[in-house]
């Protein structure tokens, strides 16, 4: 009798071992995919911020899903929003990885006469690997002011 009390609690500890585990390990897989989405937003980002900065003007910004600028030689380019294939794009190179899928992306342009323009970005993304509750957003926002007006 004894024998099966102690087999029972071993059994039972074994349980509840097994899903602490389990929960762990869930949370670090989750916690992997944020991180790998945050760095490939923000190196997109970087790009983004680093190519406004120095352009020399902003021709036009299309609705919050893209902005058409002259960079420092001078050359038409852009930066997009494809949400029906989730990425963005500079011209027609990816920015952001296959491994993540853009849910939201929002660039936006104040012109004002006398002051350098600005352009908010915002980017939702999320692992396009992990499913279930493994899988979550992250967002990164920022505002770049143009160095030429």
């Amino acid at each position: 009798m004894e024998v099966m009390i102690a087999i029972g609690v071993f059994a039972l500890l074994a349980v509840l071992v097994t899903q602490a585990l389990v929960v762990s390990l869930k949370s670090v897989r989750k916690s992997d995919a944020q991180n790998r989405v945050r760095a490939n937003l923000d190196s997109a980002v970087s790009v983004m911020e680093r190519q406004l900065r120095n352009a020399n003007s902003i021709d036009t910004c299309t609705g919050g899903l893209g902005i058409t600028y002259r960079d420092t030689k001078n050359n038409l380019t852009s930066f997009t929003c494809n949400l029906s294939n989730h990425y963005v794009a500079s011209g027609s190179a990816r920015l952001t990885s296959t491994d993540v899928n853009i849910t939201t992306c929002s660039i936006t342009c104040t012109q004002t006469s006398g002051i350098p323009d600005s352009v908010d970005i915002s980017l939702t993304g999320i692992d396009s690997k992990t499913t279930g509750g493994e899988s979550s957003s992250v967002s990164v926002q920022t505002k770049v002011m143009l160095r030429n007006y």
